[in-house]
């Protein structure tokens, strides 16, 4: 296993569409275990493939929510799922407000409108069909990382004003790291 590079926005590797995957293999089982390696250590919940240069239509995601949500200290718990040539057949007309980061636009954050309620199909990692009703934070979590398949940020969202605003806020961090490396 290995750490993958994160692209960064404004990389033109993001905006890339992402092909389907032809084959679910040994191949496509390695690049999924970096890729979780990578999201894990980031730390992140989901990671689209795009965002390691791979543009094929795959991402991975764990929302390790806390065992006990009442107990601060709860320890999370690992649920990771593979999503191959996800699909997104419907979706309720009811949409909430996320706040949402991505590993591709680092330490920023803003509030996204979604639906919550959607019906997905995909493969997992052993190429078995799936398709199910999802909400919640599964629910924008799978839609977040499927615009990076079609080389959408969650930025792309906002209005300009405020895409404006995390992208200045984007560029000042990156300068103060550059700083305090140097």
């Amino acid at each position: 296993m290995a750490l993958l590079p994160i692209y960064e926005t404004p990389d033109p590797m993001l905006r890339q569409i992402s092909t389907p995957v032809d084959k679910v293999d040994d191949e496509l089982r390695a690049l999924i275990k970096d890729m979780f390696e990578t999201m894990y250590a980031a730390p992140g919940i989901g990671l689209a493939a795009v965002q390691v240069g791979v543009p094929k239509r795959l991402l991975v995601m764990d929302l390790q929510e806390p065992e006990d949500p009442d107990d601060p200290d709860s320890k999370p718990v690992k649920e990771p799922r593979v999503f191959v040539n996800p699909e997104i057949l419907s979706h309720s007309d009811h949409e909430v407000p996320y706040t949402e980061g991505c590993l591709s636009v680092p330490d920023q954050y803003a509030e996204v409108m979604r639906p919550d309620e959607i019906r997905a199909r995909w493969l997992d990692e052993n190429g078995k069909a799936h398709e199910e009703d999802l909400d919640g934070l599964l629910a924008v979590c799978l839609q977040h990382e499927m615009d990076h398949l079609e080389g959408i940020l969650f930025i792309d969202h906002l209005s300009k004003l405020k895409r404006d605003m995390v992208l200045k806020k984007l560029a000042k961090a990156r300068k103060e790291r550059a700083l305090r490396a140097a």
